[in-house]
């Protein structure tokens, strides 16, 4: 991250407040570089897709969702088409209820007008009486909302980690199991055993997460649904559909909406 952008930082985490708001537009392909932050942090994009790294797996963070991250956890955030940010510092001593894990939450139309207005209030200035009822009920709001599964998982195992690196990189691959274990030098079973010690996941069930966020990141791009469906492995727009719908219970265009 470019210095300026870390001082601007710092002085939102050194105010004494239990949440301080701010906004951001970024180019697309912009990325904030490597780096954490004292407080907890309230991650949402009303235009654009977030693609969030960590050293322990990646979050895709389309609108109407946001990404809540514990505090310390070392992450990188690359946009994925224009984005317009707003985010939330939040003191995890002075709030309850707050998630205790990094996770990717929906974001009703109250939380997000909560966002919008907690971002105007002056980060120098002593906070008035409705000032606190509108932070109030935004950690309110936060701590009653839920997730979604919108995480991607990484492997400790060096073998198993050169798989998913190529499959977060190449989603077309259609390798099957069988085909991977013997290329890395191990038995099927070995392969998934190891895939659900590491991920929680399993192979299948890991290719298909990373296919989905992939999609996302290109329907961000304005990509088309037979490009995208043709990209991430799958043979025509409906099988791709199909997953997406079972997983989000909606197309992918009634997504965004």
């Amino acid at each position: 991250m470019n210095t300026s952008v870390n001082n601007k930082h710092q002085d939102y985490h050194n105010q004494p407040r239990r949440l301080v708001a701010m906004e951001n537009r970024w180019p697309a392909g912009a990325s904030t570089g490597w780096h954490s932050h004292p407080r907890g942090q309230l991650l949402y994009a009303i235009k654009g897709v977030m693609i969030v790294q960590s050293d322990t797996g990646t979050w895709v963070v389309p609108p109407t969702r946001a990404l809540w991250m514990v505090t310390g956890l070392r992450h990188n955030v690359t946009m994925s088409g224009e984005v317009e940010m707003r985010t939330a510092y939040i003191d995890v001593h002075a709030a309850t209820g707050l998630p205790t894990q990094t996770c990717v939450i929906n974001v009703s139309p109250l939380l997000k007008e909560l966002l919008v207005e907690a971002v105007r209030i002056p980060v120098h200035a002593e906070p008035t009486p409705r000032h606190e009822r509108v932070i109030d009920l935004l950690l309110d709001e936060l701590s009653v909302s839920s997730t979604i599964a919108l995480h991607l998982p990484m492997p400790n195992d060096t073998r198993i980690k050169t798989v998913c690196e190529t499959l977060t990189k190449q989603p077309w691959d259609n390798k099957t199991a069988a085909m991977w274990a013997a290329k890395i030098g191990m038995s099927e079973r070995t392969l998934h055993r190891l895939f659900v010690q590491d991920t929680g996941m399993r192979f299948s069930q890991w290719r298909e997460q990373a296919r989905l966020l992939n999609a996302l990141s290109q329907i961000a791009e304005g990509k088309k649904g037979i490009e995208i469906a043709l990209n991430c492995g799958y043979t025509s727009h409906s099988a791709f559909s199909a997953m997406f719908r079972r997983h989000f219970g909606v197309t992918p265009s009634d997504f965004y909406k």
